[in-house]
């Protein structure tokens, strides 16, 4: 069954969870007993990416585990300070694709809004953890301007909704969002990009499934999912909710050191996504931002895990190694 959606006059269920975020490394720490294993980065070096976890995403992190695959994903690890030639604030040319205040346009028929600058985890390998979202949003007093450069441009098919995350965004908001891009004749898809159906399950509610599945668009679901220890029962009914609503499930995962750059673990994650009735997509080399170069994979090796992939999985189940090139007309295929 969908989860029920509350009256806009008060918080729902999700936005309470939410804002009961754990936010220190102190008590991520200390929920999971680690207090002496790990040595997080220094508050102040934190201020401008804090710590931000989910109980849901918590609940699937080994307890007493140091190298848990979740939490070296959310930890601010002391190795984040480290400056890294070649790691840099705009890793995959943002700013260059700014065509007004939170839309970008890097390839040919789609645009990207930039909804919203929160999320519900901070991934420490975030490519957008510098962006300046504070002048970059179109839905603060730029949103019928953004409404009429789209509709102006009939080569614009798809409309993608990303951030941060757009469904933290209310689900008043979302359906607004929703049915304005609707009036627009020429775009035909929407695809929105969340990790919620993952570390907030119960953000996708039946008010939420009833927009997108009301809408005359092609919704795209497009998820984050990078280990198979982040399913659990919760979000595999999250995602059949949006099965039933009519979108279309994909999967982005970004190759990470420590994470999941094993055979092993890639392959337990496709037959996950398979489950769920997710396509894996993309398998990114990770986008060489300012502060994650501990994270890094070597192209050659994801190469090779992509070849064993293939030899263990049928092809449907092998997502394309991907590296995001700045100013490229679209993704770089690697295998």
């Amino acid at each position: 069954m969908i989860p029920q959606s509350q009256p806009c006059a008060t918080a729902a269920p999700w936005q309470q969870l939410l804002a009961e975020s754990i936010t220190t490394a102190e008590e991520l720490l200390q929920r999971l007993g680690l207090q002496s294993q790990l040595q997080a980065l220094d508050p102040l070096q934190l201020k401008k990416f804090p710590v931000k976890v989910t109980a849901s995403y918590l609940s699937k992190m080994r307890y007493g585990d140091a190298k848990d695959p979740l939490l070296l994903q959310v930890f601010p690890l002391i190795d984040e300070a480290y400056e890294t030639e070649g790691f840099v604030a705009d890793p995959v040319g943002d700013h260059q694709a700014v065509r007004q205040a939170g839309m970008l346009q890097k390839y040919q028929g789609r645009a990207l809004l930039l909804t919203t600058g929160a999320c519900a985890i901070h991934c420490r390998y975030c490519f957008r953890r510098h962006f300046p979202y504070s002048s970059s949003n179109p839905l603060a007093s730029q949103w019928q301007q953004t409404l009429e450069t789209l509709a102006a441009d009939s080569t614009i098919k798809e409309v993608i909704l990303s951030g941060g995350d757009p469904l933290v965004l209310s689900d008043q908001k979302l359906s607004s969002i929703i049915a304005d891009l609707s009036e627009i004749k020429h775009i035909q898809r929407l695809r929105i990009h969340s990790r919620l159906p993952l570390v907030l399950p119960e953000r996708i509610t039946e008010h939420l499934c009833r927009s997108l599945s009301e809408s005359r668009l092609n919704v795209i679901m497009v998820i984050h999912a990078n280990h198979a220890n982040e399913f659990d029962e919760a979000t595999a009914q999250a995602l059949s909710a949006l099965q039933q609503a009519g979108c279309q499930l994909l999967n982005q995962t970004v190759l990470l050191r420590g994470i999941n750059d094993s055979a092993d673990a890639l392959c337990q994650l496709s037959e996950q996504l398979s489950a769920c009735g997710v396509l894996p997509y993309y398998l990114h080399l990770l986008d060489p931002v300012a502060g994650a170069s501990h994270f890094d994979v070597p192209q050659a090796q994801g190469e090779a895990l992509i070849a064993t992939m293939r030899q263990r999985l049928s092809g449907y189940l092998v997502p394309r190694l991907v590296r995001e090139i700045a100013g490229q007309p679209s993704k770089t295929i690697m295998a």
